[in-house]
């Protein structure tokens, strides 16, 4: 039986443009208020148009030592250049860029989904440390 992550891609954001880039302090405190930003296409534009775009990203988190995912965040992007006046004749584009803000008690990895209509699931991970 395959699961959903025998088909996530994984890359290099720098080298990729579907690979989510996730930015955010490599340690704090525990409990202390940290934002982290997930974003497609920093390094290299990812395309933004009515045909090819990233519909969302959603944020995850791994507890070291945990069995269960935390979910902190899903982020849906729904301007891409619609319009009645035709493809990418429309007055707004929303950009694949998210930033949400936690609290967190313990070490752990975080996970950053993106989606792209045309290249599928990509995934980043970041290791955190708290302290």
């Amino acid at each position: 039986m395959t699961k959903l992550g025998d088909y996530t891609q994984t890359a290099d954001f720098k080298n990729e443009k579907h690979a989510p880039l996730i930015e955010c302090p490599d340690s704090f405190k525990a409990g202390e208020k940290v934002t982290i930003t997930a974003s497609v296409g920093k390094e290299i534009a990812h395309p933004n148009t009515t045909e090819h775009y990233i519909s969302w990203i959603q944020l995850y988190f791994q507890p070291e030592g945990e069995k269960f995912t935390q979910h902190l965040s899903t982020n849906e992007f729904f301007a891409h250049g619609a319009s009645a006046k035709g493809a990418n004749q429309g007055s707004a584009y929303t950009e694949p860029a998210v930033t949400a803000t936690v609290t967190l008690k313990q070490s752990g990895t975080i996970h950053a989904l993106s989606y792209c209509n045309i290249h599928g699931l990509w995934e980043s991970t970041k290791e955190v440390k708290v302290g």
